[in-house]
């Protein structure tokens, strides 16, 4: 089993199979037996970013395959980025269509941070990662496509141009790694919505600072967030992992080691010799493995480490507190501060 079976997380390296390269074919060729129009291209703008002609005017944002030109206030929204229907929920829009998580053991409709949001209507599904089934997308007619936190290759970008506005992922930063504020202030101005993202960014922020005042002990710390995937070995996040920047916000510290071990990978993938990458002041296992304490504390090497002597991990399952860590959105942060403070503060 590995680590991506049991974690909301990209896979370690990733590439188109056959199978996947020609439905990608067929399903431009569908696309364009529909006659749906292409949008989006390349100009000649620095940096990510929107342009606005005035209240109510398209926006044109630029990303990794180009800029995009929405039309102004679009309602009919299908977003394939992992997490990306948060943003646009918390603006006050429902998505039409969405990707879904694997091994969490929830729909995206389910999530406690945002189940109040759908109204009882749950999205379609269009795809798992970048498995996306782009007759659904495009059977769902939407004005607008959002793709931020994900790793859609420029052949899907255009595919999915062929149905719609179509805003990828930002060129700013490595696939899966878009920090949840740029997200939701791109999803803002996507929205025609940009005012109220701020205002939502803002409050978060608070949250968190909050959070830090009235938990100086945690201030400071070092930390590692874990993945338990197999006996003996250890998914270990990296500073650009988005569960990892959610403890930062905390105001905890990632170790200089853990960060030289992942390097630009998501994750080190390490067997129980490097387990002291693990021996930090709190230790984060996330896991959907409902024996995972048992099968770590098999694990004679970890159980020699000063974290494991003095009470210092957390075990957090997926469903639902760690999705909600994983997530790391304008919605499922104040959940995640919620959930996971108290754990944090019942080690000694």
């Amino acid at each position: 089993m590995s680590p991506t079976s049991l974690s909301p997380t990209p896979p370690w390296s990733a590439g188109p199979s056959s199978a996947r390269r020609i439905a990608l074919a067929l399903a431009a060729v569908l696309l364009m037996t529909l006659g749906l129009a292409a949008c989006g291209g390349d100009d000649g703008s620095d940096g990510d970013g929107a342009a606005a002609a005035g209240q109510g005017a398209p926006v044109r944002i630029q990303h990794k395959y180009g800029t995009t030109e929405v039309p102004a206030s679009p309602k009919r929204v299908v977003t394939v980025g992992w997490t990306d229907q948060d943003a646009v929920l918390a603006l006050g829009v429902k998505p039409l269509g969405v990707v879904e998580f694997t091994g969490l053991g929830l729909s995206v409709d389910k999530y406690p941070w945002s189940a109040g949001r759908w109204g009882g209507t749950a999205p379609t599904v269009v795809g798992q990662r970048e498995d996306l089934k782009m007759e659904k997308i495009a059977a769902l007619r939407p004005d607008l496509i959002l793709a931020l936190y994900t790793g859609i290759t420029k052949e899907q970008y255009d595919q999915l141009s062929k149905i719609a506005p179509t805003v990828a992922q930002s060129a700013r930063y490595d696939d899966y790694a878009m920090p949840w504020k740029e997200a939701t202030l791109v999803t803002g101005r996507a929205l025609g919505k940009e005012a109220q993202a701020k205002e939502l960014i803002a409050a978060v922020d608070q949250r968190f600072a909050r959070a830090r005042e009235q938990n100086p002990q945690l201030v400071g710390k070092t930390f590692a967030v874990a993945d338990p995937f197999k006996p003996g070995q250890y998914a270990v996040f990296g500073p650009g992992d988005a569960k990892v920047e959610f403890m930062k916000g905390l105001g905890l510290t990632v170790p200089d080691a853990v960060a030289e071990a992942a390097g630009k990978e998501q994750a080190a993938v390490i067997g129980s010799e490097r387990a002291d990458l693990l021996d930090t002041d709190r230790l984060v296992f996330l896991t959907s493995v409902p024996d995972a304490r048992k099968t770590v504390q098999a694990d004679k090497v970890y159980t020699g480490l000063k974290v494991a002597k003095e009470n210092r991990a957390v075990f957090v399952p997926y469903n639902p507190t760690g999705a909600a860590v994983s997530f790391n959105t304008v919605l499922s942060i104040p959940y995640a501060i919620d959930q996971m403070v108290p754990l944090l503060n019942n080690t000694r």
